[in-house]
């Protein structure tokens, strides 16, 4: 039998009730607040763009004539709100550059208003018991799937380097889908951020292994550095593979594979502007005339990947091809392996054009 009721309050409703005490944050069984300034300015922006954040649950008493609301779940989100509304913290440029360094009342008034009347979906128990409390918090924290990595770094990093891999990310994402370098089932699992985050390593500090990636959620936190740069990198390779590439072409070869996919990213990256781990003597000037020709020797590429690792070919492979193939089957995100192959396909390039 179903003991709740869903509703909707706006913020002012929250803040009228913290102000007047009917609203307990804090009940012995919840978590204490742990929030970092950065997490919680994430919060304020998402509620700043009209975004939806996860339902809080309240259980609701009458005391006297007054009903007394207690958090069950959602303290840290309610907390964030209400301090931002005290002007406790500010705005982080890493998520508005718009409002960043602004507190609550420095926000212009419309958006105040707006602020104030967003509304939290909630789910609403009524007179419950401390032990009926209880038994709800344990049930809310025990249905929880296993975090994968990126979903991991997701959770921990607020800062610079999460907001643009996740914008990155939801950018390119379609293309991903379309062009099958990337499954709708990976996608909620945030593997367009993953390999946009790889992307942009590779960008950053030179092509190497994926387990190095964390280190600049690290290092990009409280920091923009070349991040914007890098990003107008992002898209003047992600335009150029559109054009040897567009979607229905690129999903019928090997470059779609997403290990090969990050090799054709490094390679185009490499002739633009060189990436750290390659050699330079494989560097060639990109044109526009040469996209006809690049796609051929990619697809060749391609092709003899095929043939050479089907089971009915007997004759003896190319031994460099051999290590590409070695490197594209083993390994495939080691730092070794990535070098190897950006390298061998670079090498390709050159010679058949040059």
């Amino acid at each position: 039998m179903k003991n709740f009721d869903t509703r909707s309050y706006s913020i002012s409703d929250f803040i009228e009730w913290y102000n007047n005490d009917l609203l307990e944050l804090s009940p012995d069984f919840q978590r204490r607040s742990v929030w970092s300034q950065s997490a919680k300015s994430y919060l304020i922006d998402t509620v700043i763009r009209g975004r939806p954040i996860p339902k809080i649950l309240i259980t609701q008493k009458l005391i006297g004539t007054r009903q007394k609301r207690t958090v069950v779940d959602g303290q840290q989100r309610l907390r964030a709100i209400l301090e931002f509304y005290n002007g406790d913290f500010k705005i982080s440029k890493a998520h508005n550059e718009e409002y960043a360094g602004y507190t609550y009342e420095m926000l212009p008034e419309d958006i105040k208003n707006e602020f104030l009347k967003y509304e939290l979906g909630v789910d609403l128990l009524f007179d419950m018991s401390y032990e009926f409390m209880l038994d709800i918090f344990a049930r809310i924290n025990t249905y929880t799937v296993s975090l994968n990595t990126q979903e991991k770094r997701n959770a921990k990093y607020i800062g610079y380097f999460k907001q643009y891999v996740y914008r990155y990310g939801l950018k390119y994402v379609r293309y991903f889908i379309d062009s099958k370098i990337l499954k709708k089932s990976q996608i909620t699992r945030m593997a367009e951020a993953e390999l946009a985050a790889e992307l942009f390593v590779c960008l950053i500090g030179g092509v190497q292994t994926n387990k190095n990636t964390e280190q600049y959620y690290k290092k990009y936190e409280e920091e923009i550095g070349d991040l914007k740069n890098s990003s107008e990198k992002f898209d003047q390779i992600m335009s150029y593979i559109g054009e040897i590439y567009p979607v229905d072409e690129i999903s019928t070869t090997n470059w779609s594979r997403v290990h090969l996919f990050y090799t054709l990213f490094a390679v185009i990256g490499h002739f633009l502007y060189g990436l750290g781990g390659l050699k330079h003597e494989f560097r060639i000037p990109l044109k526009p005339q040469v996209v006809g020709k690049l796609r051929i020797i990619l697809n060749e590429i391609s092709l003899k990947y095929d043939s050479y690792t089907d089971k009915s070919f007997r004759d003896e492979i190319p031994s460099e091809f051999s290590k590409f193939i070695d490197f594209s089957r083993r390994r495939t995100t080691d730092t070794a392996a990535r070098i190897g192959r950006a390298n061998f396909v670079c090498k390709a390039i050159k010679s058949a054009i040059s």
